[in-house]
């Protein structure tokens, strides 16, 4: 009688037992994974190895910037992000000058003017020797050389005309002054013996240049000078020793 009554005791202290253990794995979690090695979560499927992010020696992730398609030239992308180019293309050169020195070269064209009453200056020397014999005397006062073109228009007060030039004196080349430089002509006065007139005395001077209308005055000395008929003038030259030759 009292074995039949300690067994269902037994078994209840038992069923007891299990389902406290029972319990206790239910708080804890799976009690398996305390004890073993925990479960890894699955891994997502990775992208492919050109968009996987590459990293710095910082320990941050960078993208790497897809290579750029354009003509004429590729690119190539560094780690970090960084990337350098290189063309393909050739630059064209730039339009060269038609005259890079016309500038610098006073005597060049486009640098070169007339020589005017507005650039110039002139005095009238009356000189002894040769007889009769006046010199003038021009002066570049501009600050871009000028062409003495021709030969200078000498008119004097009360002159009817203007006198003519002589053609052996004509130069190879035209007369140029750089600025501050001089030029000269020669004019013969009279002709000394009676063959050019009576003649009179001229108080004042003017020039004129070939291709302008604008007249430079020129002093004459107070006393004024003797001309008659055989009034003559040179043409523009380099040197004073050519005009009064």
């Amino acid at each position: 009688m009292r074995a039949s009554v300690r067994r269902p005791r037994l078994l209840a202290v038992a069923s007891l037992a299990i389902a406290a253990l029972a319990l206790t794995a239910c708080d804890k979690g799976e009690g398996t994974r305390e004890e073993g090695a925990a479960s890894q979560p699955a891994e997502t499927p990775q992208s492919p190895a050109q968009d996987k992010p590459a990293t710095t020696p910082g320990g941050t992730a960078t993208a790497k910037a897809p290579a750029a398609k354009g003509t004429g030239g590729t690119g190539t992308g560094g780690t970090g992000g960084t990337g350098t180019g290189k063309g393909g293309g050739r630059a064209s050169a730039p339009a060269a000058d038609a005259d890079p020195d016309a500038d610098a070269d006073p005597d060049a064209p486009a640098n070169r003017v007339p020589c005017t009453a507005d650039n110039t200056e002139v005095v009238a020397t009356q000189v002894s020797r040769p007889l009769n014999h006046m010199l003038l005397t021009i002066t570049n006062t501009g600050s871009t050389l000028c062409d003495l073109t021709g030969y200078p228009i000498v008119k004097f007060e009360g002159a009817q005309s203007v006198p003519p030039v002589m053609g052996h004196t004509k130069p190879q080349a035209v007369t140029s002054l750089r600025p501050g430089k001089k030029g000269y002509a020669g004019v013969i006065l009279s002709a000394g013996d009676g063959r050019g007139g009576e003649g009179y005395t001229a108080q004042s001077l003017e020039i004129g240049f070939q291709g302008s209308d604008k007249m430079a005055e020129a002093a004459l000395q107070a006393k004024g000078v003797h001309i008659d008929d055989s009034l003559r003038v040179t043409y523009w030259l380099t040197t004073l020793e050519d005009a009064l030759s």
